[in-house]
């Protein structure tokens, strides 16, 4: 059995496309928050945004790194 060789050259682009959905996620919770009277709904979303918000920064530095492999010539 063969292995697939390692092909990186969308990976930028797809933790881009990651990003802008986890922004898009985060602000249409906060809308949602703004609108529910509901005190448990609106803990649910604030803590989700929080890990949100964690992952948008483990992202980004996943996008830099890529970045940086780019001009490297993929190691």
């Amino acid at each position: 059995m063969k292995n697939k060789p390692d092909d990186r050259t969308d990976n930028i682009d797809r933790i881009q496309y990651n990003i802008d959905r986890t922004i898009l996620n985060c602000e249409l919770a906060d809308e949602m928050i703004a609108k529910t009277d509901d005190s448990k709904m609106k803990q649910a979303l604030e803590d989700k945004n929080e890990r949100r918000l964690e992952s948008l920064q483990a992202m980004r530095c996943e996008i830099r790194d890529e970045a940086l492999d780019k001009e490297k010539g993929y190691k």
